[in-house]
C-alpha cells in the first residue's frame, strides 16, 4: 500500500469546482443533427480544458467534436496499465439546465428542503431515503426551477478535483492517467466520435453513479424500435367507409401493450421493458418510438418479438394500412465485456473500501458511455458519483460524497500502481 495517506487529504475543491461548472448551460438536444448537440457544451469544455493546463496537464485539448483529452503522466518506475476516468459533460434535456443556482444546504439534519425560486418543489426526506446518510453533511441543490447537473458535473468536478491532487502531490504513485471527457452522453451519442486510439487507455472507470460505495458493472442491454404507420388520408368530408388514421392506430397500439408488465411503471432490478417515449404524426403516417430494454441481451428480441405482434394485430383490423419496423441497437450491458476482466472490478471494489466507504457492486437500469467504451475495447465500470434524483428539479448531491469520490479516484490510481 502506497506510504502516503490519501484519506489525509483534506484540502478539497470539488463543491467549489462543482459548482461553477453546474453554472454553465451544457443541456443537449436530442433532435439535433450536429455534433455535439449543442455548441454550448463545448463552454464547459472549454474551461476544463484551460483549468487542466493550469494544473500543469500540458496536453489537454478540445477536438472539433468536443471531446476533451488529457494525460496525467505516470510518475512510477513500474509498468502499469493505463487508466482512463470519464465523465459527461452535458445535462439531460428532460428538464431546463439554463441559468441553474446552487445552494449549499450546510450540516444537514434531516429536514425536508424547500427551493426558494419555486417552493412547491421540496425534497422530502421520507421520498429520498439516501438523505438519510447525509445527517450532519452539506447538500447541494438547485433553486427549484431548473435541474442541478450532478448528473454528470459531479463525475467532471471529481476527475478534475483528482488532476490537482495528482499534479501536486508526487507522493501518490501511479501510472500514466488519462481523462476524457464527452458530450452528448444523455441523448446516447456520447462516444460516437471518441478517438480510443488517441486517448490510449487500457482499462477506464466513468465517474456516473449514484449512492456513495456503489460501483456498477451491469447495464441494461438496449434497442431503439421505430414503428411507422401509413394510414389512408381523406379529406374528412368525403371520409366515410375509407379514411384509415395513422395516428388513430398509432394509438390503439399503444392501448394494446401490456399494462401489468413489461412497462417501466410495472417493472424492477433485473426485469426489462418495452416503453414508447414518442409519438408524432397524422391521418397518413405516425410513428411510435420506442425503448426496449432488458440485463439479458437475448430478451431484447423477445420483447421485440412480442411488440411487432402486437402491431400485426391492430393494422391486421384494417387492410390498406401498412407498417415499418424498425429496430435500432443502441447498446449492451456491459457485463459480458467486463467479467473477461476481473481484476478492473476488484480494484474498484477495493479502492472503495479504502476510503472507508462498505462498497457494493450495483447493476444499472439504464446506461452509460462506460457500456458502448466497454465493446469498443475500452472496458469501463461505472463509479459512483454521489448525485441522486437525476433529470429533475430535486436533483442533489453532498459535498461529503464527492469528495469520497474524489478519494476513490486517487485509490484506484494507487492500487493499479502497487499490483504493476
Amino acid at each position: 500500500m502506497s506510504s502516503f495517506d490519501i484519506n489525509a487529504i483534506k484540502d478539497f475543491e470539488v463543491a467549489e469546482r462543482f459548482m461553477r461548472y453546474v453554472q454553465v448551460d451544457t443541456e443537449s438536444d436530442p433532435n439535433s443533427t450536429s455534433f455535439p448537440s449543442t455548441e454550448k457544451q463545448k463552454d464547459l469544455s472549454r474551461m476544463l480544458v484551460e483549468e487542466l493546463q493550469q494544473l500543469g496537464v500540458a496536453d489537454a485539448h478540445l477536438d472539433e467534436y468536443g471531446y476533451v483529452y488529457a494525460t496525467i503522466p505516470s510518475n512510477t518506475d513500474k509498468q502499469v496499465p493505463v487508466i482512463c476516468f470519464c465523465s459527461h459533460v452535458d445535462t439531460s434535456p428532460d428538464c431546463s439546465g439554463n441559468n441553474v443556482k446552487p445552494i449549499v444546504h450546510a450540516n444537514y439534519q434531516g429536514q425536508d428542503l424547500a427551493l426558494p425560486d419555486d417552493p412547491a418543489v421540496q425534497i422530502k426526506f421520507k421520498e429520498h431515503p439516501d438523505l438519510s446518510n447525509q445527517i450532519g453533511n452539506d447538500i447541494i441543490t438547485a433553486s427549484g426551477t431548473t435541474l442541478l447537473g450532478a448528473d454528470d458535473k459531479a463525475g467532471v468536478a471529481e476527475i478534475m478535483d483528482a488532476a490537482r491532487l495528482l499534479m501536486t502531490h508526487p507522493e501518490i504513485k501511479h501510472g500514466t492517467i488519462k481523462i476524457l471527457f464527452t458530450p452528448d452522453e444523455e441523448i446516447g451519442k456520447g462516444v460516437n466520435y471518441v478517438n480510443l486510439d488517441k486517448l490510449g487507455a487500457d482499462f477506464g472507470y466513468t465517474m456516473d453513479g449514484e449512492k456513495a460505495g456503489t460501483i456498477e458493472d451491469e447495464t441494461f442491454s438496449a434497442d431503439g424500435v421505430r414503428v411507422r404507420i401509413h394510414g389512408v388520408s381523406v379529406h374528412p368530408g368525403f371520409a366515410k367507409g375509407k379514411m384509415l388514421s395513422a395516428v388513430k392506430i398509432a394509438s390503439e397500439i399503444i392501448q394494446a401493450l401490456p399494462k401489468d408488465r413489461l412497462s417501466p411503471e410495472t417493472t424492477s432490478k433485473k426485469e426489462g421493458f418495452v416503453h414508447p417515449n414518442h409519438i408524432q404524426g397524422g391521418v397518413d403516417k405516425a410513428e411510435i418510438d420506442f425503448i426496449i430494454r432488458d440485463h439479458a441481451t437475448a430478451n431484447l428480441e423477445k420483447h421485440e418479438d412480442e411488440l411487432r405482434g402486437i402491431v400485426e394485430n391492430v393494422v391486421a383490423q384494417y387492410p390498406g394500412v401498412t407498417y415499418d419496423f424498425i429496430v435500432n441497437e443502441q447498446y449492451r450491458n456491459m457485463k459480458e465485456v467486463l467479467d473477461q476482466y476481473p481484476q478492473i472490478m476488484e480494484v474498484g471494489l477495493e479502492a472503495i473500501t479504502r476510503t472507508g466507504l462498505p462498497a457494493e457492486r450495483r447493476s444499472i437500469r439504464g446506461g452509460t458511455d462506460g457500456s458502448r467504451l466497454s465493446f469498443m475495447g475500452l472496458p469501463c465500470p461505472n463509479v459512483f458519483a454521489g448525485g441522486h434524483a437525476f433529470h429533475g428539479k430535486m436533483e442533489w448531491v453532498s459535498r461529503q460524497d464527492m469528495e469520497k469520490a474524489v478519494s476513490t479516484i486517487l485509490h484506484i490510481a494507487t492500487i493499479w500502481e502497487e499490483r504493476a
